[in-house]
C-alpha cells in the first residue's frame, strides 16, 4: 500500500501536509515549516494506524 502525500502551503503561510491511509480514513499536519507539516503528519498517521490497526502492507513515499 503506497499512501501519497501532498504537501502545500495555505494562504496564511501555514504548511499542510495530506495523506489518505484507507479510503474515507485520511490524515492532516500542519506547521510553520513543511518539515514541522510532515511530522505532524506522522503523529496522525501513527494515532489511525493505533486506532484501525496495522495494514498488511505499508509504504509511504514522501516526495520532497
Amino acid at each position: 500500500m503506497t499512501v501519497p502525500v501532498v504537501v502545500e502551503r495555505d494562504e496564511g503561510g501555514v504548511w499542510c501536509a495530506h495523506a489518505q491511509l484507507l479510503p474515507g480514513v485520511g490524515a492532516h499536519g500542519e506547521g510553520a515549516t513543511e518539515e514541522e507539516a510532515l511530522d505532524d503528519l506522522r503523529e496522525a498517521l501513527i494515532g489511525l494506524i493505533e486506532e484501525f490497526g496495522v495494514p498488511r502492507e505499508l509504504s509511504i513515499t514522501v516526495a520532497a
